[in-house]
């Protein structure tokens, strides 16, 4: 019979039961080792029975049991039915996601907020959180259609940026009356919008990424002082969003 927190983790690889139970799972060394060190409540760590044989391993081991947190070890048989990866590391930790609001996100000079439109793919919207995060954006906004904050993909992919960045989940209503009542500029991808050149940004730049396949939706276009592109060369149709996102992210922080 299998263990009430092996249930969990399997009742957390579902949509409804992250948002049941408020928790989501954190699998592999480098991201358990990042919720700890970023203060991330654990309300326990399934290992498998070869996890503590690596010195990081034993290390990690040794943290979580001076921290008193519940731990147990399963076959690793059993772990590889519980992991979410196809090589998994031997560990996972099931964590309390922080809750944002957009009043957690604070854009300011060479702080952008990076708006997702709709951005479907997990690893996609991990890697755009994990990518604003490194280039120093204010935060994130996720619109609806967009893939859960609290998927284990995008835990992931974000690689401890869920537990450090600002990314609030909201309507496409709630975002632009926010922009109107604080006052930000909203700038948005499009494959026909003119090139963004290294050049001042406003005071207070919410940019927004499309959807992998139908790009920014049109009452976004129609808020967007600027509509910005990237240059491709001669017969690249598009970039990856967590790409372009990177690209356009840099000019804006990095602009004149």
């Amino acid at each position: 019979m299998a263990s009430q927190l092996v249930t969990t983790v399997r009742n957390l690889h579902q949509r409804k039961g992250r948002r049941r139970r408020g928790l989501t799972v954190a699998e592999g060394v480098r991201l358990v080792e990042e919720a700890l060190h970023a203060g991330i409540p654990l309300t326990g760590v399934v290992v498998s029975a070869s996890f503590g044989a690596t010195d990081r391993g034993a290390a990690l081991l040794g943290d979580l049991a001076g921290r008193a947190v519940p731990l147990e070890e399963v076959p690793d048989r059993t772990f590889r039915e519980l992991a979410d990866t196809d090589t998994p590391q031997g560990v996972l930790a099931v964590v309390e996601v922080p809750t944002w609001s957009l009043a957690d996100v604070r854009p300011g000079p060479r702080a952008p907020v990076l708006v997702l439109d709709a951005v479907q793919d997990p690893g996609n919207v991990g890697t755009l959180l994990r990518t604003a995060f490194a280039l120093g954006a204010a935060g994130a906004v996720l619109l609806r259609g967009s893939a859960d904050l609290t998927n284990p993909k995008v835990i992931r992919s974000a690689m401890g940026a869920s537990f450090r960045f600002p990314a609030a989940a909201v309507e496409a209503a709630e975002f632009v009356a926010w922009c109107r009542q604080t006052d930000v500029e909203v700038w948005a991808s499009a494959a026909d919008g003119a090139p963004l050149t290294r050049s001042a940004p406003p005071p207070r730049l919410a940019l927004v990424v499309g959807n992998e396949g139908a790009g920014v939706r049109s009452e976004l276009r129609e808020l967007s002082v600027r509509q910005v592109a990237i240059p491709l060369s001669r017969g690249a149709e598009s970039l990856n969003v967590a790409v372009a996102a990177g690209i356009l992210l840099y000019e804006a922080t990095r602009g004149a």
